[in-house]
């Protein structure tokens, strides 16, 4: 095992204009949720924005333009303003199955970052990304990071740059529940890598781009305006999980699942049963983590100033949801996931659902 090093809080970094922007928009969300007949303030419907996806799993803005990815079909989409779609690529390489397949994307200077299951593991590759909106192409790949522990389940996933300009890596334990606690091994993790892969200098453990373990499968990441990390948890059977996330943590999976009140791990500041969760993609409002839950069916809102509260929004309405995402000028954006396979799709599905502000 590598050698542990002091725990590192997270820095203070400046509040983001993605935070800044969506702030007025966490009102309303909890107003949709408080308040059943508002007098005062006019509430925008939800618009099914992009319909037709495919097993869609991730959201990412290049400036203004979202790319969405297909996990089973392998292709990164372009969303036009009007709503249409319009096929940038197909990654090369995906080898979908139950799980696996093309899942996170983020931007980072002008490249598309991509995670994905491969033949022989999960991988994280750049590319460049070419073109102005409504034609956008990629260029050719480069490796960031490979050989991450794939199956049929249990993949992790979701790729974000922090305001560190680091990139963020979830990673599941692929069925090998040991492995979570294993700091040689890549599964049951959040990697922390430079965008060209390399380890950072100060990560909390020398040589390795382990940040944090004991994860069984994280779903999503985000930062607050204070530099703050969260991040979304699948448990097994008994309790899915938010988590602050803490350099060097030690999050308790398999032996812990849920709040343990064990000193040797830390645990979460909510949990829920996976029936009413199975918590995946999350967003930081200005003063709330919003997150997309699968089974639950449901947004679920978490106020900053308070990590153990929470209110619940459009349960049941629009099925499973896999990501949720701040656009452009304060939008906001889910997606859904009934055509993966464990869903009930609905004419249009699978769809982006936008809200935005009067």
């Amino acid at each position: 095992m590598h050698a542990k090093t002091t725990r590192r809080r997270p820095t203070s970094h400046p509040r983001t204009a993605a935070a800044l922007a969506a702030a007025s928009l966490s009102t309303v969300l909890l107003l949709v949720s408080c308040t059943p007949e508002p007098t005062s303030v006019s509430l925008p419907a939800p618009e099914s924005f992009a319909e037709g996806l495919d097993a869609p799993w991730s959201i990412a803005f290049h400036d203004d333009v979202a790319l969405v990815s297909e996990r089973d079909s392998a292709r990164v989409l372009e969303i036009a303003e009007s709503g249409e779609t319009r096929e940038v690529a197909v990654i090369d390489g995906v080898a979908p199955g139950g799980e696996g397949g093309l899942l996170g994307l983020a931007v980072h200077d002008g490249e598309l970052f991509t995670y994905f299951t491969a033949q022989n593991g999960n991988r994280v590759e750049r590319r460049e990304i070419r073109g102005e909106a409504g034609d956008l192409s990629l260029g050719e790949p480069t490796t960031v990071i490979d050989r991450i522990p794939s199956a049929g389940n249990h993949n992790g996933g979701r790729i974000a740059f922090g305001p560190d300009g680091m990139l963020y890596v979830t990673t599941g334990d692929a069925g090998d529940r040991d492995s979570a606690q294993d700091l040689d091994a890549l599964a049951g993790k959040i990697l922390r890598l430079t965008p060209e892969g390399d380890v950072p200098a100060d990560n909390p453990f020398e040589g390795s781009p382990v940040y944090s373990f004991g994860h069984r499968n994280p779903q999503g990441i985000a930062w607050d305006a204070d530099g703050a990390m969260y991040a979304s948890e699948f448990g097994q059977d008994t309790w899915d999980e938010l988590n602050v996330i803490d350099a060097g943590g030690n999050y308790g999976w398999p032996e812990v699942e849920g709040i343990a009140g064990d000193p040797d791990y830390i645990d979460p500041v909510q949990q829920w049963s996976p029936d009413d969760a199975s918590p995946s993609g999350i967003a930081v409002t200005g003063s709330d983590i919003v997150i997309a839950n699968l089974r639950g069916e449901r947004l679920r809102t978490v106020p900053l100033d308070d990590l153990t509260a929470s209110t619940e929004q459009y349960v049941g309405e629009f099925g499973r949801l896999r990501d949720v995402v701040i656009g452009a000028g304060g939008t906001f954006w889910f997606l859904t996931n009934n055509t993966d396979g464990r869903g009930n799709p609905s004419d249009g599905d699978d769809r982006i659902i936008r809200l935005g502000l009067d």
